[in-house]
């Protein structure tokens, strides 16, 4: 093996075995690796006992791996990138009490981010994502002031590697408190930055300073000389993997999918031009470990198969889709590179730091290296047994050889640390002595820390309808089971109105590409749900209100929760009978809809044109922000197609073939769009369209009917709910001529800034600020629809919600004909006639009547909160 003079490289003559240098034993360097590994390993055990937890607790699956990443792997290369860059910059040591500082600093940070994350506090998950960037940011200046005056060596480059990913650690601790706190945003947002955020943990954090160690750790492994190359080599790998993980990071943030693709292209490049040099070095000599050779190498092999897996993702999936084919490759870069490379590099290092001479480091070695080849193959079988798309028992099974692979480990690692501990050197120095308490009391801090938060949830999750239906008997109460499903960072219904007694149940389907669980407060829980699993939840009588939500750690903040809320049926009763209108105030909403419009303003066009002539119709719709009138004085800006809120109407006969170009004018989010008068697969057509995209969504009407058209992109509830619909009518066959069309889409207002947490609250909670005809509350009271006395009209009629349905009437008229969902209910001529067309959201259809007289009709939502609030307007029949 090969030697310089501060450390083990493998940058010099291939002379003998190397001799832990003196200076850093002197200073009371080896003394505090040996301490702070008593971490490494405290966090290693912590991880494995989570990750058995995951069945009966599901946030354990992100502790087990927080544990894992941010506990043992963070501390591991917070203390070997300091002692290689001392080493390969034949740099002073820099000092030990500000080592050990910024070391406990980083684990009682990430003991606190365990905790706040897990319990949903915010100030300590603030405090503690703070003090992580605190101590990485110190790291960082460190590495820098290491630099400055140092007499560096051929491989001083490998230092920049670990600057580069202290900053990624940076990033990713920024990422992560977004994640957690609710500041991503939406969830098409969401799955873009918790890309972003995996990607620079584990290919930059944890990535780059592996790469780099590599370049001078894998000859010295070997035990022969360094290639000529690896310094000029080393620079070009940085550069590519750098550059490709920053590119690849900022397009993830932004939502870009296919820039990102790039940026993932670039590091691969840069991962197989290191590999290259790597495998040139391999010689047919003896290596000096033999188990840590093949770690190393199974390690650094799944690390490519992982990158390249990831980049034919992200080249043709959705985010969406992409950060669940990221989920399915966890596997692989937590056991098969990150935990492997670790279990490598101590099984080689551990013996080089913790041993007292070359007969004290071959039995080290020899015991660190007991059993290495069964616990190789267990580890790497487990590894593409859980990675490979087989039956459930073969991923438990690889999941359970993996971690007794680890498990082996850590039952060899604890007996040396140990030992070495009891034969430590006096002439460690009564400095080092003195810090020993502090790195002790950090290590146990962090195990009671985290094993107090585990009693302390432990119980939570009960499935227990006793514990669900305390205080009622539930016996006498009426049963009442409701469909919920977990999709797109949402919980749909996102509020239950039930009537206080209710026995309830949920049926819990998780409609995702991600994995979701539902948690009901103070009662039961399901378990982790893949796509397509279901769960009901008993929750007995229900008395009081309570909230639900995905415990897995951001999603709650993200806002997948769910409000149930109890009513008092006598209570209620009273409301409704003092006021008329069920309780709701539609003082409370701050619109005067009594008020003037602004001067120019004018109201929307209600009436329908015949449809055009020729069977092929070709549309253009742009996306885009636009500012509008949406009650009498009250301006905001929504999202529209073509300008307007509701779209364009679209008219056409049945077999008439739309074609639709889709322009995103919008310069800040994606948008697509989902025409319901057209069947076909939604994949291609009805995919979100990032800015300055366009496509031609092509369909052919073969059913008639009044048919709604929305944005297609998640979060739909807000996206329809900021004015993204429209309708397409198709008319019936032989489609009678009447005097007058109208079309009337109704749908509900809330106003305030387009996806801020105030309008989203309203929109989960269905409390619209005013109901509409036509995207305007009001505007028809004040510029009524105009006809003659005995002219026949037909008023077709959309339900565009996103949450609310309507019952259209004309106060002083009887409906002789109704057409509903593509059938007629009541035809001229029949004997009786109708009174209200029903709709529920997404529902359309038409009515006609004939007006008798000169007058003023009034036509509204029969639900008289909503007429009241908006949804009302005028008929003005002249002679």
């Amino acid at each position: 093996m090969t030697t310089v003079a501060d450390g083990p490289t493998g940058t010099g003559d291939a002379s003998g075995p190397a001799k832990y240098p003196n200076r850093f034993r002197a200073s009371g360097v080896q003394a505090r690796h040996l301490r702070a590994h008593v971490l490494v390993v405290a966090w290693l055990g912590l991880a494995l006992l989570a990750a058995a937890a995951q069945e009966t607790m599901p946030v354990a699956r992100w502790l087990s791996i927080h544990m894992f990443l941010l506990g043992a792997v963070t501390t591991a290369v917070l203390i070997w990138s300091e002692h290689f860059a001392v080493a390969l910059l034949h740099a002073r040591i820099p000092d030990q009490r500000w080592s050990t500082a910024r070391l406990a600093t980083a684990n009682l940070a990430v003991a606190g981010l365990l905790l706040g994350v897990w319990t949903a506090t915010a100030v300590l998950t603030a405090v503690s994502a703070a003090s992580l960037v605190a101590a990485a940011g110190a790291h960082l200046v460190m590495l820098v002031r290491l630099g400055r005056g140092a007499l560096g060596g051929r491989l001083k480059p490998i230092v920049s590697y670990y600057r580069a990913a202290t900053a990624a650690l940076i990033a990713g601790a920024v990422l992560g408190w977004m994640l957690s706190s609710g500041g991503a945003g939406g969830p098409g947002r969401y799955a873009g930055l918790r890309l972003a955020h995996l990607h620079v943990t584990l290919l930059g954090w944890i990535g780059l300073p592996v790469l780099g160690t590599l370049f001078m750790l894998w000859p010295t492994v070997l035990g022969v000389r360094m290639k000529d190359r690896t310094t000029t080599v080393s620079r070009w790998v940085l550069w590519l993997t750098g550059s490709g993980l920053l590119v690849a990071a900022a397009a993830l943030a932004l939502g870009r999918r296919l820039p990102a693709a790039a940026g993932v292209a670039l590091y691969a490049a840069g991962a197989a031009l290191a590999v290259h040099l790597l495998v040139r070095t391999v010689r047919g000599s003896r290596p000096v470990s033999a188990a840590a050779a093949w770690m190393l190498a199974t390690a650094t092999c799944w690390l490519l198969i992982a990158v390249a897996a990831d980049l034919a993702r992200l080249a043709v999936r959705p985010l969406a889709e992409a950060q669940a084919a990221i989920d399915a490759l966890l596997p692989v870069l937590l056991i098969g590179f990150v935990a492997q490379i670790l279990i490598g590099a101590l099984t080689y290092l551990l013996p080089v730091v913790l041993s007292s001479g070359p007969g004290d480091r071959a039995t080290v070695r020899a015991l660190l290296e007991r059993g290495w080849l069964p616990r190789l193959a267990a580890l790497n079988t487990g590894v593409a047994l859980a990675a490979l798309p087989l039956p459930d028992p073969a991923a438990t099974t690889g999941m359970l050889l993996a971690a007794l692979a680890g498990a082996a480990f850590l039952t060899l690692a604890v007996p040396v640390l140990v030992r070495s501990s009891r034969k430590a050197s006096p002439d460690a120095g009564t400095a080092g002595a003195s810090r020993r308490p502090a790195l002790w009391g950090t290590a146990a801090g962090v195990v009671l820390t985290v094993l107090a938060a585990l009693v302390a949830n432990s119980g939570g999750d009960t499935g227990d309808p006793a514990v669900a239906s305390a205080g009622g008997t539930g016996a006498a109460a009426a049963t009442r089971t409701i469909e919920v499903t977990l999709a797109a960072m949402r919980i749909r219904p996102a509020r239950l109105d039930v009537a206080a007694g209710t026995a309830l149940r949920l049926k819990v389907t998780n409609a995702d590409v991600q994995r979701h669980d539902l948690k009901v407060e103070d009662g039961p829980s399901t378990p982790m749900l893949g796509k397509g699993d279901s769960h009901t939840l008993d929750l007995g009588t229900v008395t009081e209100d309570r909230e639900a939500w995905c415990t897995l750690p951001g999603h709650r903040a993200a806002g997948m929760t769910m409000d149930i809320v109890v009513k008092d049926t006598a209570k209620n009763g009273t409301a409704e009978h003092a006021d008329g209108h069920d309780g709701h105030s539609t003082t409370g909403n701050g619109l005067d809809l009594a008020a003037d419009f602004s001067d120019g303003w004018q109201a929307r066009d209600a009436e329908l044109a015949p449809a055009p002539g020729g069977t092929v119709h070709e549309v253009e719709l742009h996306a885009a922000h636009t500012t509008v009138e949406v009650a009498p004085g009250v301006k905001q800006q929504m999202w529209t197609f073509g300008g307007t809120a509701p779209g364009p109407t679209l008219r056409g006969k049945v077999g008439d073939v739309f074609e639709i170009t889709l322009v995103n004018d919008d310069t800040g989010m994606g948008h697509g769009i989902d025409f319901h008068a057209g069947a076909l697969a939604p994949d291609k057509p009805m995919r979100t369209l990032d800015p300055g995209e366009r496509l031609v969504y092509r369909f052919r009407a073969e059913k008639a009917g009044a048919w709604l058209y929305h944005c297609s992109t998640s979060p739909m509830l807000q996206h329809m709910g900021n004015g993204m619909y429209g309708a397409v009518i198709i008319d019936p066959p032989g489609l009678a001529k009447v005097d007058h069309e109208y079309v009337l889409v109704s749908s509900e207002l809330y106003t305030g800034t387009p996806g801020s947490t105030a309008q989203v609250t309203k929109m989960r909670r269905n409390t619209p600020d005013a109901w509409l005809f036509n995207g305007i509350a009001n505007q028809y009271t004040q510029r009524p629809l105009k006809a003659k006395a005995g002219e026949r009209a037909r008023f077709w009629v959309v339900a565009a919600g996103p949450s609310d349905g309507l019952a259209f009437h004309i106060v002083g008229t009887v409906f002789d004909t109704m057409y509903k969902e593509g059938a007629y209910a009541l035809k001229p001529g029949d004997a009786g006639g109708a009174q209200v067309l029903d709709l529920a959201p997404a529902q359309g259809g038409f009515v006609e009547t004939t007006f008798p007289e000169a007058g003023h009709y009034p036509f509204v939502d029969h639900d008289m909160r909503h007429a009241e609030a908006g949804a009302h307007g005028l008929v003005e029949v002249s002679e």
